[in-house]
Formats: structure tokens, sequence, C-alpha cells
């Protein structure tokens, strides 16, 4: 899943989908010595992320592919491979990524700089016979003990086709159902992050207990149509109404017992779907908001900071310019305007800066077009300008809110005594907060709940998480 992101903090590769794109040049003549697969782990402050260049020979002339395993994403185009003696030059236009490195042949090794998102960071590559896969010890493996159909349904209104996987129990009929809501970002229907599935674990835990689970790539993400950079989360609150739609369709499914399971933005999703949808059964907010937008990710940006060990002074500047930036978003809808003062704010940032630090941001302008387009995003300016409570305050199906302890993206302290009073202000007569203690935003086992360990994490949903999904749900359909 995608995280919220605090600006300034995270750099990813932009999930989007790929194909294949071949950049074929001249073969120098010492150019085979690179063919052949590429390690190495790209360092952005606390993070580790594996990277992978696929260097091929076709025709006498070269190709490149990159992979980004801890995130999932493979085959990425390379549209220029150049080598010149030992020096090695790579750039794929889709991920606006440059890698710039020589070789050592000796060790089989080359030693350069990746440029992404106007940062620039070092990174080391060494020649592998392959490349292990993360273990991921929980992931389910076909064949499965009950039945797992690939769907597609239709968002008429947005003219877009959403494609997913229901699957049910092999004996039985009648049975109770769940739609599954993503966290923010495109995601894909397993809501994928570092190569972790959790909505294909939860799937399968309730699905063997009896539970239907409906689970859909996001629009405009694996086989879903439509362009999720223009949606915002009302926009994705429709689609998971048509989810549910398409279930009432279903001979194999109780519609009076069809409820929802959001995690991340998806518990901002599902209580909007609730309150619009009176025969929804009930939903479950994992690490669901309580907090405005604006408020969530400053909280989210200090407690990153300060779990990461960043310098008080630098992460005082990035947490008093996010205030800054949200206010203006909030204040203005001009989009010239929010443009040019957000300009304004960002150089004002980066002159604050020591030498030091300026240096992560080697190129300026291409550093404040990247983030003027992250913030005058439609998603972005909709999420930091919501208010999750009045909502809240609406339901009247039955609600359990689970959190990490240690979660460090939607805090638990504050999101879920806020889910709660609103659900007691708006007289919910069932409802269950729960705060899980060692368990992060992903609901892993953790130390530090740091993001960083997210990947490094074998076990991808707690059982005991799991456990209490299901037991309260069987509860809750009985009455």
């Amino acid at each position: 899943m995608k995280i919220f992101k605090t600006l300034f903090l995270i750099l990813f590769f932009s999930l989007i989908s790929l194909c294949k794109v071949e950049a074929k040049y001249e073969l120098p003549e010492n150019g085979k010595v690179f063919v052949g697969t590429w390690l190495g782990k790209l360092k952005i402050q606390s993070f580790e992320l594996k990277i992978v260049f696929r260097i091929d020979m076709k025709e006498e002339k070269l190709t490149a592919l990159i992979d980004s395993p801890d995130q999932g994403a493979k085959d990425i185009p390379v549209d220029e491979v150049l080598f010149t003696g030992d020096s090695l030059f790579l750039n794929s236009i889709l991920i606006k990524g440059k890698f710039e490195g020589l070789l050592f042949k000796d060790s089989m090794k080359i030693v350069g700089v990746w440029k992404q998102g106007g940062g620039t960071f070092p990174l080391e590559v060494k020649k592998v016979d392959k490349v292990e896969e993360p273990k991921r010890p929980q992931e389910p493996k076909p064949p499965y003990p009950y039945n797992s159909d690939d769907i597609i349904f239709e968002n008429t209104k947005a003219s877009i086709k959403l494609a997913g996987t229901l699957t049910y129990p092999k004996d039985g009929k009648n049975f109770p159902a769940v739609v599954m809501l993503s966290g923010s970002g495109p995601q894909d229907r397993n809501e994928m992050v570092f190569n972790h599935k959790p909505f294909l674990i939860i799937a399968d835990y309730l699905t063997k207990n009896g539970i239907a689970v409906l689970r859909f790539d996001d629009r405009g993400t694996g086989a879903s149509t439509g362009d999720f950079r223009k949606g915002t989360t009302k926009d994705f609150a429709e689609d998971v109404e048509c989810a549910v739609e398409y279930l009432r369709t279903r001979k194999e499914i109780n519609q009076k017992k069809i409820g929802l399971i959001g995690h991340s933005e998806g518990g901002i999703i599902a209580p909007m779907v609730a309150i619009n949808n009176k025969d929804i059964a009930f939903i479950v907010l994992l690490a669901g908001t309580g907090i405005p937008g604006d408020e969530l990710l400053a909280l989210q940006a200090k407690l990153i900071m300060e779990a990461e060990g960043e310098k008080s002074e630098k992460a005082e500047l990035a947490l008093n310019l996010n205030k800054k930036l949200y206010a203006v978003l909030k204040s203005e809808s001009d989009t010239t305007l929010i443009r040019q003062k957000t300009e304004t704010l960002l150089k004002e940032y980066y002159n604050s800066l020591n030498e030091e630090d300026k240096k992560q941001i080697p190129d300026l302008n291409q550093f404040i077009n990247q983030q003027v387009k992250t913030l005058s995003s439609p998603w972005f300016k909709y999420f930091i300008s919501f208010d999750p409570r009045p909502t809240l305050q609406k339901v009247t199906c039955p609600v359990l809110a689970l959190n990490g302890e240690k979660d460090l993206q939607v805090p638990p302290k504050e999101n879920l005594s806020a889910i709660e009073a609103a659900l007691k202000k708006g007289k919910n007569k069932n409802y269950k907060i729960i705060e899980l203690p060692g368990l992060n935003h992903l609901f892993q086992p953790t130390k530090t709940g740091k993001i960083s360990e997210y990947q490094s994490i074998e076990e991808t949903f707690s059982p005991n998480a799991l456990e209490i999904i299901g037991n309260w749900i069987k509860e809750v359909i009985q009455k």
C-alpha cells in the first residue's frame, strides 16, 4: 500500500502500470562485460530499497530493464543505455530516474549515483547470478481450498472498469461478505507494499472462516481502467459502492450481510460509504483516521522524523514548511496562486538549509515542480481538508476500529480516541475500539514502528489481528 507520504522525507519509484520499452544502442567493444543482473541497495535516508538492473544484448545491441523487488515493481523500461569505457549511464523516463557509475572489473561492481525526484543518492551495484525473493511465510499459494474468481465490475458514472478477485467457500451458500478498501495511492487488489500482500492474507483467512471477500485493483492500477491521478477519496468511495453493488448480483452472497474493511485511507472511505448505504452491515477500520488530514500529516511527519533520528533543526524547518503549505492549499482555490505561493515557500525552505542538506536537492527546479505537482493534485487537496469526524458521527452500523500501538503513520492515541468520540457523539450503539500492542501501521510485529522496518519484517499481518477481525464479524452478523 502506498503510505501516507510525508513531504521531503521519502522518495519511492512511481508504481504505475508499466510497459516494456527497449532502448537500443550500438554496443561498444567492451560493453559485453555489463550484460547480466546487477543488484544494489538504494539508501534514502533511513530506507534501503533493493534495485536491480537487468542488462541484455539483442542483435548486437543493448537493452536494460529495472526492477524494484521491495516494491513489487518489475520491468521498468530504460530508455537510454550508454557505455563509455568503464562508465555506465542508464536513464528511465517513466520513473524519471538516472544512474551513472564506474565499473570495477576486479570485484564486478559498479559504483555511482542514482538521481531521481531532484535528489542524488549513492548507489553501488554488484553482478549476481540471481536475486533472492524476500521471505513472506504467510503468503498463501494456490491451489486454494476455496473458490477464487477473477471478476470485473463497472463504475458507469466514471466510465471505468474495475478488476478484482472474489473468494468464497467451496461448500455452502448465502455467505456473509466484505469488500476490501485500500490505503492511499494506486494499490493493487492485494495492497502490495515491500512485497507484502496484506489483503491477500486477510482474504485467505476470512474465506477459510466462511466469509467471502472481494478485493480489487484501484482505478488506473493493475487490470482496472481509469486515471488514478485525477481521483479523490470521494471518487474512490464511489468505486467501493460499485463493488458492493456487484456483490449484490452474486447468488453466493447474503445481501444483508455485506461489510467493509478499510485500511488507512480505506478507513476514511468505509464510513463515507456506510452513511450513504444503510444496507452496509458493518465496517472494520484498520488504522483508520479520526482527525483532519492536515493534522494527521503534521503529526505523522513529527513522529517519523523523531523515530528516524532526524536533526531537530531540520525537522522543525520541514514541519513548519508543511504547515504553511497546507494552509495555502486550504485557503486558495486558484491553481496559479497555489503554484506561486508554493514555489515561494519551497525556495525559502531551500535557502534555509545548510550546504550539506542542499546537496540532497541538486536540481531545485525539478524538486519544486515535483512537490507542486503532488501538492496541487486533486487527491492531496481533498485529503488535507477532509475531517472524518462528522462522517463517523453519522455511522449507525457496527464498527470495529483497530490500530497498532506503534503506528507512526496513523498514531493510535489521537485517532482511536477521535473515532470513539465521534461514534459516541453520534450515538452508535455497537462499536469496539482496540489498540493492539507491538504492531505498526501494516499490523506487523515491530520494535520501533519505523517505516524502514516494514520490508525486513517477514510477517505480513498479525495472526492475532486476523482472529479479532474474524471473530468480531461472525459475532455481529449473527445478531
